[in-house]
């Protein structure tokens, strides 16, 4: 969802959501234009500050959907013009939604909700997107970009074989309840599952691999911060770049062969990755 939507078109979009299931369309069809500063309320007749008042009011708004994940809040010095109150005060509210982790700090852009729609998916064993979206009661879905049979002398190096090898080049978007999650670019070795080369891939490739008996077992993988370009940018539906997390992954059949090479880009407004860690 682009940053500057509406807090009008927000409160269409999250109520759209909640009776369809669906994202709304850009567009919507919401015409009255909202502000954040007529949907709060003050109370002077109580010894709650107006600041907790404010952030209360704002995180249910947030938690509810009204606002959705990837909204920038007014900045303080609007907020506070339209509710006469001091700059201050608004500074406080944002801050304390940002330490309940509901707001992201986001440079010059202000405050964007980070709540709500935040994934959260655990690292504990090897699984592919489509696994992972279902286990946290995610729609799965992917958009193929680019699909391609390859001879790469980098990629063949990657996987160690002779630089003519043939690699299917995969590039796609995956969706999580039709939202943009990532974007990835894989290359698959055909040597070892030439049925990937046909396949319809808009799946889960993971499951072709097990069909076809080159099941993935075990995975080496990094995870770094990163910074998109302007075409993953578009993807995402940012304005400008934000932080994202590149996400590296080697994955290996039974017999330690090198099957899957895949970079996936992930936008680090609603992507985290969960670790549960023992002595």
């Amino acid at each position: 969802m682009p940053p500057a939507l509406t807090f009008a078109a927000a409160r269409g979009e999250a109520i759209h959501r909640r009776t369809t299931g669906k994202s709304a369309s850009k567009t919507g069809d919401v015409t009255k234009q909202a502000t954040l500063s007529s949907q709060l309320r003050l109370n002077n007749d109580t010894a709650l500050p107006h600041y907790l008042q404010l952030e209360r009011q704002i995180g249910a708004l947030i938690e509810t959907g009204v606002i959705p994940l990837g909204t920038t809040l007014p900045p303080s010095r609007k907020l506070a013009s339209d509710l006469g109150l001091s700059r201050t005060t608004i500074q406080k509210c944002y801050d304390t939604l940002r330490r309940n982790n509901l707001l992201s700090a986001d440079g010059r852009r202000g405050f964007t909700v980070i709540a709500g729609d935040r994934v959260e998916p655990s690292l504990e064993r090897l699984k592919g997107f489509t696994e992972e979206m279902r286990e946290i009661g995610r729609t799965p879905s992917s958009r193929v970009i680019e699909r391609a049979v390859v001879a790469d002398r980098s990629v063949a190096s990657v996987f160690g074989l002779p630089s003519t090898a043939s690699f299917l080049k995969l590039v796609r978007v995956r969706f999580g309840d039709d939202t943009p999650m990532s974007r990835e670019v894989a290359w698959y070795n055909l040597s070892a599952a030439p049925a990937l080369e046909t396949d319809d891939l808009k799946g889960s490739v993971y499951e072709l691999l097990r069909k076809s008996g080159a099941a993935l077992t075990h995975c080496e993988q990094t995870i770094e911060a990163a910074q998109p370009n302007a075409e993953e940018c578009a993807t995402f539906g940012f304005d400008e770049p934000r932080p994202c997390l590149l996400i590296k992954r080697r994955s290996f059949a039974a017999d330690n062969q090198l099957i899957e090479y895949v970079e996936g880009l992930f936008r680090g407004d609603s992507y985290a990755y969960r670790l549960k860690l023992s002595i």
